[in-house]
This record gives C-alpha cells, sequence and structure tokens, in this order.
C-alpha cells in the first residue's frame, strides 16, 4: 500500500483550511515540506491564514491534482488531512533541520531570504485524520502508526 511520502512527492503547495476569528473558514495556501510524519509549513505571521493557525491551531490541509492533468473534473485525485498544529520556535534544534529540507525543496535564496525575515514561522501539521480519493470509487482513509499509509475504506462510520 502506498505512503504519504510517495503520493506527495509531486506537490509542492498545500491548500490550508483554518478558522478565522468570525468562526468562518478560511483557505489560502502555502509551500510544504513532508517528512513522512508532518507537513511543514514556512509563512508570514502577517497572513490570515497564520493568525488563525496562532489563535485555532488545527488545519485541513488539501492536497489536490491539477485540474489540467485531469481525465476529468469530477474525479481529481485528492488528499485532505485534518491536523493539529504546533509552532516551532527558530531556537529549536530541529528548526534549521526542516529549513534546510526547504532549501533543498525549493529556490535556496528565496527560502534563505525568507528565513532573514522575522515574521516568518514555522509550523508542523500533524494528520489526526484523513482520507484520499483517486477516482471514482477508489477512496481510502489514511491511517498507520504515524498516520501516512492509505487504508482500504469499509464504509463511513465518522471520523475521530
Amino acid at each position: 500500500m502506498k505512503t504519504l511520502t510517495e503520493l506527495l512527492a509531486g506537490y509542492q503547495s498545500v491548500v490550508l483550511g483554518t478558522q478565522g476569528s468570525n468562526g468562518y473558514p478560511f483557505s489560502s495556501y502555502a509551500p510544504f515540506y513532508y517528512d513522512g510524519e508532518h507537513v511543514y509549513i514556512f509563512i508570514s505571521s502577517i497572513a490570515t491564514h497564520a493568525k488563525n493557525l496562532q489563535a485555532t491551531p488545527q488545519a485541513s490541509a488539501l492536497f489536490i491534482e491539477d485540474e489540467s492533468k485531469s481525465e476529468n473534473i469530477f474525479a481529481r485525485k485528492r488528499i485532505s488531512l485534518q491536523c493539529d498544529v504546533t509552532s516551532i520556535s527558530r531556537d529549536e534544534e530541529r528548526f534549521n533541520a526542516i529549513m534546510k529540507h526547504f532549501q533543498h525543496k525549493f529556490d535556496a535564496n528565496m527560502v534563505t531570504m525568507l528565513m532573514g525575515m522575522k515574521d516568518f514561522n514555522l509550523y508542523a501539521l500533524k494528520p489526526i485524520y484523513g482520507e484520499a480519493t483517486f477516482g471514482f470509487g477508489e477512496a481510502y482513509h489514511i491511517g498507520g502508526p504515524k498516520m501516512n499509509t492509505l487504508v482500504t475504506r469499509s464504509g463511513d462510520k465518522g471520523h475521530k
């Protein structure tokens, strides 16, 4: 069975769903790095989605096939993860290790420049539950010890 590491390899950004202070959902996107257990995003605290994450540390992370690559607009491949979110301080040892992955995956000069901007912060999104759909009738839950494995769905009995 495929893992999220394999499935997310072709993606560079994630669509984020956060909850605004008014109670309404807010959608945005961010470049990400996935280490097999957490989805990491590096975003400005000025951005609405960062303010939302600071107030309510939960998010939905959506990875969806590009419309131009899909044979059927109604059956785009997608992975949706519901996540708990934590902030990673620049003082933590893992901050620099994770940012090296960002530099390797994206334009290193751009990442280095953004790292110099003190309003940019690193967040770890830990999947709590999720699902993946690869077409009509081909849907899976996300499970396993690290919430990174596709699990055949046996019916919709709810989550959590």
